[in-house]
């Protein structure tokens, strides 16, 4: 578990989790997902849970609060579960192909490619890299077709 320095975090309650009305968390459990991830702010670097905070008209501690007792993570990992998401969509799509993994990793959101690769072995098990070969040979068609089309041109 030492590659990419991912450390196991020990689970700490915090009593201002359960101060939260329950009413007010399921509300902003919503709106945190319409922003979030209907409105893909999960793509901008610089959204932070501050700026969200600000845009629901609440505080830092309540968004923490909602995203640790609803989603089971903190912030930082929330956001990036969908950047992650969407990259793995982007590494198999042969739209995408050509693009090294800086480019993948700044289309999904992330600010540098340590924390892309960190973050996607942290979810996957995998480098980004290893996850787009494995697509592709279990789908060796995909990567012929472009090869082939490559040397049409």
């Amino acid at each position: 578990m030492a590659k990419y320095n991912i450390k196991e975090r020990k689970e700490k309650s915090a009593t201002y989790r359960t101060l939260v009305n329950p009413n007010l968390m399921d509300e902003l459990k919503e709106k945190i997902l319409e922003i979030i991830l209907i409105q893909k702010k999960y793509k901008d670097k610089d959204y932070s849970a501050k700026k969200l905070a600000e845009e629901l008209g609440t505080n830092t501690r309540y968004i923490s609060a909602v995203v640790n007792v609803k989603f089971h993570m903190n912030y930082t990992s929330f956001v990036n579960k969908f950047r992650i998401e969407e990259a793995m969509t982007l590494l198999v799509d042969k739209r995408y192909q050509d693009l090294n993994m800086e480019d993948i990793s700044d289309m999904v959101g992330f600010a540098n490619r340590q924390s892309f690769y960190a973050s996607f072995y942290k979810i996957n098990g995998m480098t980004p890299r290893d996850y787009k070969m494995a697509h592709f040979a279990k789908h060796p068609t995909e990567l012929t077709r472009k090869k082939t089309a490559k040397k049409a041109k």
